[in-house]
């Protein structure tokens, strides 16, 4: 019988559920959950032996510096994690990838001016992230993504300077956000926030201590009282010309669009041109202030002021041709689809189940012709095709130069 008693203890001991390490205390919780209380240890490293059951760990007060990958491998069903109060400066990725079941993570009053944010993408049941104190000089975008569970975000006492559009964005549990004490430049790059704070349920705590830090003009206002005229999202509205062919028989018209944009601060003017045969992308001006065309940019002219013009417009050009408004409050576009005729009455040459062909062949491409800004749709634009018979060469000449000096003459104006 003794034997038999002696074997029972010594099961009991080596049991997984009661495995404690030596610095630390463990106990069972009446929820039946396994804690392992390391705080207050002066511990510099994650004590080993943890049982590989401990759902509570507190490592709070310390002197831990560092998170190594398998600093926590041996506790795979955390729920609760403590480790405030330390000096950590480094955290490994993939540390906290391996704890599907963390509920609750404090890593607030440390060191780290980097966090492993794609380890996030693993705890979909987080509910508590402190980040609090520490030196934290970004969120990445989308670092959040996918925290559906999460309730509380203390991001306060960091080194925060601004904040991506949609970093708060789905997070529908979220109801508490600590942002105060960062040096926020409240440039329109952060004006999105103002907006968010004022439209969502989410308590923003001590939002009257969430202030800017620049520009001077604003600093020590708070973030959420950015004043609205100096953020204004972008307009666009496109007019659009066509030129008749050259004499020529190989030479196509001239197709000149001008993008003209408004909004603070002024936006910056991009093109998109989806063709049958190419996807084509232009981020700025192709052609210097001397006029001359960039390197491998010859095909689309696209000036400073925002006119584009497309000399010897074939039928590989038809498409769409996208003007976007972008500044740091928004995006605007507006579009047209192009195509190419080649008879005196183009409207009789598109599909007839095309549900814009007539109100197409209403839009005789003349100069100054407007699209409408308001976001009702594309419309089509019908390029007409003069043969060379119906000008003289030295007027398609005269035509061609003058199109060319006109858009110079905008672009220097």
């Amino acid at each position: 019988m003794r034997p038999l008693l002696g074997v029972m203890v010594l099961v009991m001991l080596v049991s997984p559920g009661l495995a404690c390490p030596t610095p630390c205390s463990c106990s069972t919780k009446k929820n039946g959950r396994l804690l392992a209380e390391c705080a207050y240890r002066e511990l510099r490293d994650v004590p080993r032996g943890l049982s590989p059951n401990v759902t509570i760990l507190t490592l709070s007060a310390n002197r831990l510096g560092r998170l190594g990958r398998a600093s926590l491998a041996e506790a795979p069903e955390l729920q609760s994690l403590w480790l405030g109060y330390n000096h950590i400066s480094a955290v490994e990725p993939g540390t906290f990838a391996a704890l599907p079941h963390l509920k609750n993570l404090d890593l607030s009053h440390n060191r780290l001016a980097d966090f492993p944010w794609q380890d996030l993408r693993n705890l979909s049941a987080l509910q508590i992230l402190k980040l609090s104190n520490n030196r934290l000089a970004t969120v990445p975008r989308g670092a959040l993504a996918g925290l559906r569970e999460l309730r509380s975000l203390w991001l306060n006492d960091n080194e925060l300077a601004t904040l991506a559009r949609g970093t708060f964005e789905g997070l529908p549990a979220l109801a508490q956000l600590q942002l105060f004490h960062n040096p926020f430049n409240c440039s329109c790059k952060l004006f999105w926030l103002k907006e968010w704070a004022h439209g969502t349920s989410v308590v923003l705590s001590r939002a009257g201590s969430t202030l800017c830090a620049a520009p001077a003009r604003l600093r020590g206002r708070p973030v959420t009282d950015i004043p609205g005229a100096l953020c204004v999202p972008p307009s666009a509205q496109l007019t659009y010309l066509s030129g008749p062919a050259a004499a020529g028989p190989r030479d196509g018209p001239t197709l000149t669009l001008h993008c003209s944009v408004a909004g603070s601060p002024p936006p910056e003017i991009r093109w998109q041109i989806r063709t049958a045969g190419r996807r084509v992308d232009i981020h700025g001006p192709t052609v210097a202030r001397d006029g001359g065309a960039k390197a491998g940019r010859q095909r689309f002219l696209a000036f400073k002021n925002g006119t584009m013009a497309i000399p010897d417009f074939g039928k590989e050009d038809e498409g769409t041709y996208t003007c976007l408004a972008v500044n740091d409050v928004g995006t605007r576009d507006v579009s047209i689809n192009v195509a190419l005729a080649g008879s005196a009455n183009p409207a009789e040459e598109l599909p007839r189940d095309d549900p814009q062909a007539g109100h197409a062949g209403g839009h005789s491409c003349a100069k100054g012709d407007e699209l409408d800004p308001s976001g009702m749709g594309e419309k089509l634009v019908i390029v007409y095709r003069v043969s060379g018979e119906a000008r003289s060469s030295a007027g398609a000449r005269e035509f061609h130069l003058g199109i060319l000096l006109l858009a110079l003459g905008l672009l220097l104006w």
